[in-house]
């Protein structure tokens, strides 16, 4: 049997199996309509050392540099001109995350990315770039010297380069400009949306609001399996209330068995809840090697013949033998991974294994496939 070589990702390997958890109401769902809103600008990066955009090749960043200097009163040279002189510019798209309650004044973390084909945005300066939501209004302005983690160096068509040098992050380089409303502080309910749809979850999470912030009559109902409405009180009390709220204590019961394969990266990750019946497993490896030999004949001199290229191609079949394993019933999370250990196969060829098993009834979890 060959050599174990398969590596297991385990999440949760050393808790009691099958066991129940509490956990708070903040890590178990989120309030409807308070969330983060996605900003994106285009703008340009200046100072760069002869790594920006070759202009010739990015008309974008022409029309852009010549549109900045018109607005600030500059006479602007030809494009044919703008081409030659510039080296320094870069057109860059600017993306930011914009938090919920953010208020005008306050900064965020901007990222600054590369579009054109400059070669490096080390030490470059991100010049005003106004950042849009999704309805189109500017919400941010970003500005300030960009951070790159990579460096890199060339000389006479060598190149050597450290990490990512297309990208930056200029740490609280935008200004909130505009309010982004929400619903919390409206109406009389607010909403719960948990991250996973579980009823039973649901439920007990209804239950324990209801009796530990409820006084005469209930004050939260189930929608259905992910949604939960309450009642909360108005003005500046709905803050403290939610407070206590989100760090009530619900116990979730058992989680639903689960195995996720990474068919791209081979990777397995399985929690604590994946049990194992017994079975037979047999598996071989089936290898097809083609090899291509190309020959020329060359006619004689001044003879009226022509050049005739031929190909041979050999094609071999290595069917490596499979043994049948038998594996033993596994309980709890250690006998399963050792059960598959003794498999012997590799990360790859795990993952054909795991969903056979799955189809024959031995495996009890879901298959979750990424």
């Amino acid at each position: 049997m060959r050599t174990l070589t398969v590596i297991f990702l385990v999440l949760l390997t050393f808790m009691a199996p099958l066991s129940a958890e509490a956990k708070r109401i903040k890590d178990l769902a989120s309030i409807q309509g308070v969330r983060t809103n996605q900003l994106i600008g285009y703008g340009l990066v200046v100072g760069l050392d002869g790594t920006g955009d070759m202009t010739t090749q990015t008309p974008f960043t022409i029309q852009s540099i010549a549109n900045m200097l018109t607005q600030m009163g500059v006479n602007v040279p030809p494009a044919s001109v703008l081409q030659t002189m510039l080296k320094n510019v870069a057109a860059v798209m600017v993306t930011a995350d914009l938090p919920a309650f953010s208020r005008p004044g306050q900064t965020i973390d901007v990222t600054v990315s590369s579009m054109g084909n400059a070669g490096s945005l080390l030490g470059g300066t991100l010049v005003m770039t106004p950042l849009k939501g999704a309805d189109g209004r500017i919400y941010a302005m970003a500005q300030g010297n960009l951070l790159v983690g990579g460096i890199g160096a060339g000389a006479k068509g060598s190149k050597v380069i450290v990490n990512h040098l297309s990208v930056g992050r200029i740490p609280s380089g935008a200004t909130v400009e505009r309010l982004v409303n929400s619903p919390f502080s409206q109406g009389d309910y607010i909403t719960l949306e948990l991250n996973d749809l579980d009823f039973t979850t649901a439920t007990k999470m209804a239950e324990v609001i209801n009796q530990q912030l409820a006084f005469d009559q209930p004050i939260a109902s189930t929608l259905d399996g992910r949604t939960l409405q309450i009642k909360a009180p108005s003005g500046p009390a709905r803050v403290q209330f939610m407070s206590h709220l989100e760090n009530l204590q619900v116990d979730t019961g058992v989680e639903a068995a689960k195995v996720v394969i990474n068919a791209r990266t081979g990777s397995v990750v399985m929690n604590q809840n994946v049990t194992l019946d017994e079975c037979a497993v047999a598996h071989g490896n089936l290898t097809v090697v083609i090899s291509a030999l190309n020959e020329v004949s060359q006619p004689n001199p001044l003879s009226n013949g022509t050049t005739v290229q031929t190909g041979q191609a050999t094609v071999n079949v290595k069917a490596e033998k499979g043994a049948v394993i038998r594996l033993n019933k596994g309980v709890s999370l250690n006998e399963v991974v050792h059960a598959l250990n003794t498999i012997g196969a590799t990360p790859q060829d795990l993952l054909s294994i795991l969903q056979s098993m799955k189809t024959a009834g031995a495996l009890h979890a879901d298959l979750e496939i990424i």
